[in-house]
């Protein structure tokens, strides 16, 4: 023990030593600039066709195969959808493999294995390399394609286009690339439906033997492995792979650039924010010589938090909660560049101004000296950390085979990076960032933002969700005669039991229970003139509790922005819709369809917070809420449905609540009411 004391003190002393030999007043000088050496993979062909680069690295016992079927993108047409239904297949056992014991085998390895229409990726273990190669060749070879999986993945895909449906994200990639490229070129077409429907089983089975072959197959081992055993491995398991007949295909060319800037707005009524891309295509190969320095130049622009897009629209502005660009290089000449974010809706036109400033400016504006020092060092450092991953390294070879790139492609990578000049940078922005030529693609709310996009002076052309031209949205709401927001209010206070009984409620408590996750949900609510106590409590412990009233807002007993206050008092009291009555901003905004009955929208815009309430045409009752909070430059709505109304001592409340949370829907079922009793100002405080 003497000894490690010792021992311990001297290595003390020592450190003592040579930190106050260091001046830290003094920056650190910086390190060698890294050095870039992937191997040169050996390589060999199958009599097949099946080309194999295999990258000796023996720093890990690790092995990793990425299988690509390099085919021509490839057009579906009518029976859209086709590839993804196929590819999902995949990988789910082989003819002599069941699907279940195919996967627990991969468990039992700790290996992964993945498939897709364009190829499969696999790793383990190096002392399991063996298997792990075998299983990936059956899978590519003999894979195990039942009717009863096609119509699992052909139903999962249906109902994965259902959900995307009123989704802005999902409507402004489908309308932007069709509009990009053309509907008839593979990267423009668009999955619908009805394209699905169209797709049998026998499809699906001509199609994989049409293209899933080695004709244009690339295998590329990185890992713990020697080359002449592997090689043995490959020819062993992929020999029987059958070469197919040769396919030729020509593609289509890219839709023009637009003759000038123009808006091409989706009208998305339930939106409750706007997406935003700025797009134009561009002619861009990774072999060009200006092929680095559109790298940083996007990178300036939009490659993160340093970008000029997200310092204005985020941090100056807070329209969003990120901004972004992209610059795509595509050796069939479709590449794409793209400035995209999500706005409030209320601000979408002054979004498109600032980052259409920003897109000018580095057209314009010598980039700062140290900003694109940084940009440069942060992009090295990206690239060296993806160095790590094996799939990059994989992606890096195949590339210089499939790219016609030189031999040191990467080797001079960095070098190529540091060697952009601030001169570069605004001549391939001018080159690629066509401003005067973009479509600005815009999906949200168009009763909210069209009168201001207008006054932009920018010109609006109209589409539907799928691309197609549309004229532009007409906003006027046709009400019944007499109908208003008053009315339909007083129809919801004689639903629920009239004016006389409701007038004399003193206090509310309504309990549900629901069953999620494997627990027990109770959600409560209390309610009295003016105030609002709501909790949520999971087998027994309270997990968010929320009190409203005139003057505050708590959330945990935390107050809640001012600015939340002001949009949130309108919820409490003994009913909403009495305070509704007094507001000087709900109105009806039109009749839709909630479950396929007929419903008056009443909305409240707020700051913060806006609420939309659904009144049945029929019955007067209320039957959705819609909650939309919109804070730094992010929007979330939580729609919650009114079901099965329940009379307790004359006043109806709905026996049913339904909301979705985490993906997952929670079914209330209503436990109990308490009219006027049970609730007292304590629960308020």
């Amino acid at each position: 023990m003497k000894t490690k004391l010792t021992a311990f003190a001297l290595l003390f002393l020592v450190a003592i030593g040579v930190n106050a030999q260091i001046d830290r007043s003094q920056q650190p000088k910086a390190g060698p600039e890294p050095e870039i050496s992937l191997k040169v993979p050996s390589e060999f062909q199958l009599k097949n066709g099946l080309k194999v680069l295999v990258v000796e690295n023996h720093k890990l016992p690790r092995v990793s195969y990425s299988l690509r079927i390099d085919n021509n993108p490839i057009a579906t047409g009518d029976k859209a959808g086709l590839e993804s239904i196929l590819g999902s297949m995949l990988g789910n056992g082989t003819t002599s493999v069941s699907k279940e014991d195919f996967n627990e085998e991969i468990d039992f390895l700790g290996a992964r294995l993945s498939f897709g229409f364009t190829g499969g990726f696999a790793s383990s273990l190096s002392k399991y390399s063996d298997r792990i190669l075998e299983l990936l060749a059956d899978a590519a070879i003999n894979p195990l394609l039942t009717e009863e999986e096609f119509d699992k993945e052909k139903t999962r895909l249906i109902e994965n286009l259902k959900q995307g449906e009123k989704s802005i994200d999902a409507i402004g990639s489908r309308v932007g690339n069709a509009l990009s490229y053309g509907t008839k070129h593979p990267y423009g077409e668009y999955v619908t439906e009805e394209t699905i429907n169209n797709v049998s089983f026998g499809d699906a089975l001509a199609f994989y033997e049409k293209y899933f072959n080695p004709n244009n197959a690339y295998l590329v081992v990185i890992g713990d492995v020697e080359y002449k055993a592997v090689k043995k491995q490959i020819e062993k398991h992929f020999s029987k792979w059958e070469k197919s007949v040769d396919i030729s295909s020509t593609l289509p060319k890219v839709n023009p650039n637009a003759q000038y800037t123009q808006i091409n707005f989706v009208d998305l009524p339930t939106a409750a924010q706007s997406n935003i891309t700025i797009m134009n295509n561009v002619d861009l190969k990774m072999n060009d010589e200006d092929y680095h320095a559109a790298l940083i130049t996007n990178n300036i622009l939009g490659g993160g938090g340093e970008g000029y897009l997200f310092k204005n629209l985020r941090e100056e502005h807070g329209y969003t909660y990120g901004a972004y660009s992209r610059l795509s290089a595509n050796r069939y000449g479709a590449g794409r560049f793209t400035a995209s974010a999500k706005v409030r809706a209320m601000v979408t036109d002054s979004a498109v101004v600032e980052a259409l400033k920003e897109i000018e400016r580095i057209k314009t504006e010598p980039v700062d000296a140290q900003l694109l020092k940084d940009a440069k060092a942060k992009y090295v450092g990206n690239f060296i950390m993806g160095l790590e991953s094996p799939q990059t390294v994989a992606n890096y070879a195949l590339n210089i085979k499939l790219n016609d790139l030189p031999k040191d492609f990467y080797t001079n990578y960095l070098q190529k990076i540091n060697d952009v000049t601030a001169e570069d940078i605004t001549r391939v922005a001018n080159k690629y960032f066509k401003s005067d030529n973009a479509r600005i693609v815009i999906v949200g709310k168009g009763s909210e933002v069209i009168e201001n996009l207008e006054k932009t002076g920018i010109p609006i052309l109209y589409y539907d969700h799928y691309a197609n031209p549309a004229e532009k949205p007409e906003f006027d709401v046709e009400l019944p005669e007499g109908v208003n927001a008053t009315s339909v209010i007083n129809n919801y206070i004689e639903a629920v039991g009239g004016k006389e009984k409701v007038d004399a409620l003193n206090s509310i408590l309504l309990q549900y229970e629901a069953s999620a996750m494997g627990s027990v949900l109770i959600s409560e609510e209390k309610r009295m003139d003016g105030k609002l106590a709501q909790s949520v409590s999971m087998n027994g412990n309270q997990m968010m509790s929320v009190v409203t009233t005139q003057d505050k807002v708590t959330m945990n007993k935390n107050p809640l922005p001012e600015s939340m206050v002001d949009d949130m008092k309108l919820l409490g009291g003994l009913f909403t819709e009495l305070n509704l009555l007094k507001s000087d901003t709900a109105k009806i905004t039109g009749i839709e369809k909630v479950e396929d009955k007929e419903a008056y929208k009443l909305e409240v815009p707020g700051e913060v917070v806006s609420l939309a309430f659904f009144y049945d045409v029929e019955t007067g009752l209320k039957v959705k809420e819609v909650q939309t909070t919109s804070m730094q430059g992010q929007t979330q709505s939580q729609e919650t449905f009114l079901k099965d109304y329940k009379a307790f001592d004359g006043i109806m409340f709905p026996g049913t609540r339904e909301s979705t949370q985490m993906g997952q829907l929670i079914v209330y079922k209503l436990l109990e009411a308490k009219i006027n009793e049970g609730v007292s100002d304590a629960d308020f405080e």
